[in-house]
């Protein structure tokens, strides 16, 4: 607003002011439906017509109705770039280069003052942008801001091939602005409800690493971008017009990914990135958007430090890696008669992962003379004793994964009564979806509805699911990972007025923790897990008397990677505080027609003290997509 009123009070200063060019409203209107206009206001159309920009700050408008009234903008801006050049830092052309730019190449504005931008020019020429890699850090269900990966720009220098140094570089972030210390929970519903302004932050690389604390040990996937050096200004141009700009942030479409879109169809003008991402924007899919469209010239894969971890000690028996644990936890070891028995090459092996395992375990934590001596030592053996490069498998890359909006079509019998079942999840991946580009044990669900209809035309809401979310990571002797669960909403349970085949409808959250171990690592290659965890539930039930019922209980099974595709089998029991006895055996077995479609089949047996077993068999046909 400021800066609006510096703007239109300057124009009011006729004796110093040029006169700007004649603009018929046909001219103004064609410019204000220009679609690179419309990218700099960040517009899009509105429900019931006329326009609406995501944009919402005042302090981004120079007209009072420039939010909803792209023409008006144009004009407001248009007059602003002919205030006087005595301005200097707060004039238009200083404040707005990528728009002055634009309409300067479009109208031929030749006769424009010449307000010196110091401050703009001195920030642009630091950060030097020639090059753009997109950064896609991988999921990391242990932080509800990450669960979905995250993705980020990188901004690069002319010298970048030469010095081949990312700590040069500048890192473009989109992210929820949080004032004060919100918990994980809070969180969450703010993401979700835009309780968070969202802001553009350009800063240098080496701190957004230190941010993330080497990224939270997650994969990062590195996409370079085929922008030229001249597409890559004008998108920094437009970020130094979003500096200190507020947009509404919310988690699952206008969030992170979805302003990065916007951001490369400013640098690169007839891109239509967002359009396809109207309800979500989960960061696989707009990383596949962009691949897409072509703008991806290389992609680089930098495995997490745990994964690194993890494939040195693949190959270490069990009394290496207990040598290996002695040796992070002292490394007086090194001199030991057991660990000088082994060959020198085992002994390379064994103190390269001991290494790697001070590092992870000094991730985050503050620098400690103990570790640091104790690492020290480590490298100086290491240095006189070599391990082998190592030789890691490349996992899938997470574009190539299947989408994240998911249809289903189901068939199948409860008792003796058929039905039809229709399903559509919102988001994004679980336990037995088609595995490819996501990780072995890794679930997240968001608002997962499913409708069944019985013989007879009779339908009911068979489950809405808010979110479920599994965490089945394999402990080991290195790591010991805790496995989780959480899961909320509406399902159908076996009740007392059930006898004719009908369920109760009834609301719940649960929950659990357990562990996740690998089983037969050497004859299946790893590819089966076993999990135990107890679990909790709190559960409002029309047939129960008290209004919220609790309830303990466990929840057991296997996940196996088979040739087909994806097999789970489970043991559950809830134990309610009322003697209700509620107990559950199910096998799911999906088959991965493709990358986008899925065919699944589900047996199921329900036991409770309310009515008699319950068998249930289902086929449904899962279709990927956003």
């Amino acid at each position: 607003m400021f800066k609006r009123l510096i703007s239109l009070l300057a124009l009011c200063v006729c004796a110093s002011a040029l006169a700007q060019p004649p603009l018929n409203d046909a001219r103004l209107q064609q410019l204000a439906n220009d679609p690179f206009w419309l990218s700099l206001g960040h517009y899009e159309s509105g429900k019931f017509g006329g326009w609406r920009s995501h944009v919402d700050d005042e302090k981004f408008f120079l007209a009072s109705n420039g939010s909803s009234h792209p023409e008006a903008e144009l004009a407001a801006t248009l007059a602003a770039l002919y205030a006087p050049s005595e301005l200097g830092n707060q004039h238009a052309q200083c404040v707005f280069p990528a728009r002055s730019r634009w309409l300067q190449a479009q109208l031929k504005l030749q006769d424009l003052p010449k307000p010196s931008c110091s401050e703009f020019n001195t920030w642009y020429q630091d950060i030097a942008p020639h090059s753009a890699v997109l950064i896609y850090p991988a999921a990391y269900l242990n932080s509800p801001s990450s669960m979905f990966g995250h993705t980020l720009l990188r901004i690069d220098q002319a010298d970048f091939d030469n010095n081949s140094s990312a700590l040069l570089s500048y890192a473009l972030n989109f992210g929820a602005f949080i004032e004060g210390s919100d918990n994980s929970m809070l969180y969450a519903w703010k993401g979700l409800m835009g309780g968070y302004p969202g802001l553009f932050a350009l800063v240098p690389y080496r701190e957004k690493l230190a941010e993330y604390t080497r990224l939270e040990n997650r994969d990062l996937w590195e996409y370079r971008l085929n922008l030229s050096p001249e597409e890559t200004g004008r998108m920094i141009e437009h970020v130094w017009e979003l500096k200190q700009i507020r947009f509404d942030y919310f988690f699952f479409d206008e969030n992170c990914s979805y302003r990065l879109l916007e951001l490369l169809q400013v640098a690169r003008p007839g891109l239509q990135l967002t359009e396809d991402f109207q309800l979500t924007a989960i960061p696989t899919d707009t990383v596949k958007a962009v691949n897409d469209a072509g703008l991806v010239r290389q992609i680089d894969y930098r495995p997490s430090r745990e994964r690194e971890l993890q494939s040195r000690a693949a190959p270490l028996s069990v009394a290496e890696q207990d040598q290996l644990l002695r040796l992070a936890g002292g490394s007086e070891q090194l001199q030991q008669a057991e660990f000088q028995a082994l060959s020198r090459e085992r002994q390379a092996l064994v103190q390269d992962g001991a290494f790697r395992l001070l590092r992870y375990q000094a991730n985050g934590q503050e620098r400690d003379s103990a570790t640091a001596q104790r690492s020290f030592e480590l490298l100086q053996a290491i240095s006189r004793n070599p391990p082998p490069a190592l030789n890691m498998p490349r996992p899938g890359n997470p574009e190539d994964g299947h989408d994240s909006r998911t249809w289903q079509l189901g068939a199948g019998s409860r008792g003796d009564r058929a039905f039809g079942e229709y399903g559509l999840r919102m988001a994004y991946h679980d336990l037995e979806d088609n595995l490819y580009g996501f990780p072995h044990g890794a679930q997240i669900e968001i608002l997962n509805l499913k409708l069944r209809q019985y013989q007879g035309n009779d339908w009911q809401l068979q489950q809405l699911d808010f979110a479920s979310i599994r965490s089945m990571t394999p402990r080991n002797q290195l790591l010991q990972p805790m496995s989780w669960q959480v899961r909320g909403g509406f399902e159908r349970v076996p009740g007392e007025h059930n006898n004719d085949g009908e369920e109760t409808l009834v609301s719940h959250i649960s929950g659990g923790a357990g562990g996740t171990w690998q089983l037969l690592p050497e004859l299946l290659d790893r590819q089966l897990l076993g999990f135990s965890l107890l679990t909790g539930r709190l559960e409002h039930n029309n047939d129960f008397a008290p209004l919220v019922a609790p309830a303990l209980g466990f929840d057991t099974g296997l996940l196996w990677r088979n040739p087909l595709g994806n097999l789970r089998v489970e043991a559950a029991g809830d134990y309610f505080a009322n003697g209700e006895i509620r107990r559950t055996l199910s096998l799911n077995q999906q088959w991965e027609v493709s990358q986008n479609l899925g065919l699944r089949l589900s047996a199921e047996r329900q036991f409770s003290q309310l009515t008699t077993p319950k068998n249930e068999l289902r086929l449904e046909l899962k279709w990927y997509q956003y």
